[in-house]
């Protein structure tokens, strides 16, 4: 008998590229190249350290225009292709925004995602 948990349920019917970013966000974890949190991550836009910024597209609609807008005004890349739960399982922490302050991994994150959309 095959037993799939929910993570494995969610990958199966992804993109193989979204895959992809989802195990590169893990990574970046994992190097210490990412800051969790709205905060921090606000912190690192304004100080010009995030190079990417990540948001879950179920995050709330005030959290997600402060963000996107702070962002914007700082010339930082945002992906909002993600919800919550498929984010919190690429990277062990149950969070809605991230950013990667490393340029090789936020350059590589934004080519396979572009990818994805076919750009």
């Amino acid at each position: 008998m095959l037993i799939i948990n929910k993570h494995e349920r969610n990958c199966l019917a992804m993109p193989s590229n979204a895959i992809k970013v989802l195990q590169l966000l893990g990574l970046a974890r994992r190097a210490g190249a990412l800051i969790t949190g709205e905060e921090m991550v606000l912190k690192a836009i304004r100080n010009q350290k995030a190079r990417l910024v990540l948001i879950a597209s179920d995050t709330g609609k005030s959290t997600f225009k402060k963000i996107t807008d702070k962002a914007s005004y700082y010339n930082v890349a945002v992906i909002a292709d993600y919800d919550r739960a498929t984010l919190s399982d690429a990277t062990g922490m149950a969070r809605s925004i991230y950013a990667i302050d490393n340029a090789g991994f936020a350059k590589k994150i934004k080519e396979v995602n572009n990818t994805e959309k076919g750009e």
